[in-house]
């Protein structure tokens, strides 16, 4: 999503209707016909001798996985572990074909917007029974981010780390307009305000003081939810309601007002540029973006607030999780790396990279800690506020509406209610379609 941690985690719109896309092709053929049954579940003895493949999408996180590997070698020493990194650009078409062939590795990563497909079309095992055994306790991983793995009562995935939204700060550029910098209590009209004025007092240099954009993780899913609204409710969808229709409103009113780039700027320059440029001093993104921020040249002004509220304090939060093949031939062994992977030994360590934050509870210290000057902890604050990226069991059809129709409200081209009411309808046909 991810964009360095979306196209390692998140993903931008675009992607995200790719490889959803690329998903729903693979498991509408030789799947079943609902979720998975879970299989009988047993911790292996030590002395389990077997081979498996663990897929994943992030070679920068390859050596944090290798050392909590050779950890779990400690405990199952005959457990051979091979790492099949596969590009985020290519993760999802091979994927496509390893599932239509019932070949997918034995454990792989699998993010919010396909989980629904893979576990309603009997591609992945549940976790139900690690949980009853105790060996995963889904109390200690944020509860938002645990019913996005879960598909009707049933769990699937153990979340292996999460990302919240906040509000990314260049401090030089409030300098240099001399404007005061947002306490962390702000308002939808204070981030107006606050970028208005900022966009209006560095117009000379082409600097912005906010910015909108086409992605709705960090952006209009989250002030959907601050108005009170929702994108998708059961099998219907959100937009056609009050609530939703001021959630756009907010980046309509910014671009109108010019404290954002025009859509026809954000089209060739992505927000997250703007940012990194140098030319933005409010971007909303997710903790994935701590890492782009490393080399800056303002690196040292970097600090990060907690989203603006509306009617509410709302975040979306996403993550990858674990999961394990049903089709796999070594199930057991499987098993026994997605419960070392998802326990505080491991979590830990994979937190002390920085980049990312580890899902479960209290393993965020270090991530915290990789950019002292800037206030990350509002990331992961933001969990007690945080709700599910909205998904669906085929997320990228809705995904296209939205990067259809949305420009058109956001630019003025059309009012707001009447896009909205539009993207509905063609939103709730979508879903009267999907798989149950």
């Amino acid at each position: 999503m991810r964009k360095s941690r979306f196209a390692g985690r998140m993903f931008g719109a675009l992607a995200l209707t790719s490889a959803v896309a690329l998903t729903a092709a693979a498991c509408s053929g030789g799947g079943g016909a609902g979720p998975s049954t879970p299989a009988e579940y047993a911790a292996p003895d030590s002395d389990l001798t077997a081979t498996i493949t663990y897929g994943l999408w992030d070679q920068n996180q390859v050596p944090a996985i290798e050392e909590s590997i050779e950890a779990f070698n400690e405990l199952y020493p005959n457990i051979t572990v091979n790492l099949s990194v596969t590009p985020f650009s290519e993760y999802w078409t091979k994927l496509q074909t390893q599932a239509s062939s019932d070949t997918l590795p034995d454990l792989f990563w699998m993010n919010g917007p396909n989980i629904q497909l893979y576990a309603l079309n009997d591609k992945i095992e549940p976790i139900t029974g690690a949980v009853d055994a105790g060996d995963i306790d889904p109390s200690k991983y944020p509860e938002s981010l645990v019913d996005l793995y879960t598909v009707g009562d049933t769990s699937y995935g153990v979340p292996k780390d999460f990302d919240t939204i906040g509000v990314w700060v260049n401090k030089e550029l409030f300098e240099r307009a001399g404007v005061e910098l947002p306490a962390a209590d702000w308002t939808w009209d204070d981030f107006q305000a606050t970028a208005t004025e900022i966009s209006t007092k560095l117009a000379g240099e082409g600097s912005y003081g906010g910015a909108g954009g086409m992605d709705g993780q960090t952006t209009y899913y989250n002030t959907i939810l601050q108005a009170g609204g929702e994108v998708i409710e059961g099998d219907s969808s959100g937009y056609n309601t009050p609530e939703a229709q001021a959630g756009i409103q907010f980046w309509t009113d910014l671009i109108a007002s010019g404290g954002s780039p025009t859509m026809s700027q954000l089209t060739d320059t992505s927000a997250d540029q703007w940012f990194t440029s140098g030319k933005l001093a409010m971007y909303w993104g997710g903790s994935w973006f701590r890492s782009a921020l490393t080399d800056v040249p303002f690196a040292d002004s970097v600090d990060a607030l907690p989203l603006p509220q509306g009617e509410e304090q709302a975040t979306v939060i996403h993550g990858v999780a674990n999961v394990v093949a049903a089709s796999s031939e070594n199930k057991q062994a499987a098993q026994a790396l997605q419960v070392f992977l998802a326990g505080e030994e491991a979590q830990l360590a994979q937190g002390e990279f920085g980049s990312i934050m580890p899902a479960y509870e209290g393993t965020q210290e270090a991530f915290v800690a990789s950019m002292p000057q800037a206030n990350l902890q509002v990331f992961v604050d933001a969990v007690d506020y945080s709700r599910p990226l909205p998904v669906s069991a085929n997320t990228a059809a809705w995904n296209a509406l939205e990067s259809e129709l949305l420009p058109q409200a956001f630019s003025g081209e059309r009012p707001v209610a009447e896009v909205t009411a539009e993207l509905a309808e063609q939103m709730d046909a979508a879903l009267a379609e999907e798989p149950r």
